[in-house]
């Protein structure tokens, strides 16, 4: 039997007949429908005035949100071992030269080079973070290490002392 628009059916127990509440006393449902005799939950609208919460309440019932975002950048790493299979002896490491090579994804985003593995290639590493392991094992293997370009603090403004 093919599947079309005249013979579609909900499954079996997946719908349900609503109660008929308030149709006389024989339907089982009747007089007072379920509901007491009197007072406000017995009167049209009356369960929904009743859920209203305090502002406190509201706000302790409401999912936080979990863990934090920082407005950092997420620092990008690459290990040594990378390094040393992507660089050949006396290059130059910079985020533009390891964006070329496919080891970082964006170049203005931090850079950083962990002590993972070992170097063997003489290379000269500027304007990239750099790991006291990593710097150490670049030095043994005659490179060196140039301190990354900070930009200068803005100095603060003193406010003007009334009296």
């Amino acid at each position: 039997m093919t599947l079309t628009l005249n013979n579609l059916k909900a499954k079996k127990g997946a719908k349900h007949t609503s109660k008929r509440l308030g149709r006389g006393n024989a339907s089982g449902k009747g007089t007072y429908s379920s509901r007491g005799l009197k007072g406000q939950r017995s009167r049209s609208g009356g369960k929904k005035g009743l859920k209203l919460k305090g502002f406190k309440q509201n706000l302790l019932s409401f999912p936080k949100f979990k863990g934090m975002k920082s407005h950092r950048p997420a620092t990008q790493e690459v290990s040594l071992t990378d390094i040393n299979s992507a660089f050949s002896a006396g290059d130059m490491v910079t985020p533009q030269t390891l964006m070329a090579k496919g080891l970082i994804l964006n170049a203005q985003k931090p850079v950083k080079i962990l002590n993972n593995g070992v170097i063997t290639v003489k290379i000269e590493v500027s304007n990239v973070a750099v790991t006291a392991g990593a710097a150490e094992a670049i030095a043994k293997a005659g490179g060196k290490v140039v301190a990354i370009e900070k930009t200068a603090a803005k100095p603060k403004k003193e406010k003007a002392k009334t009296k």
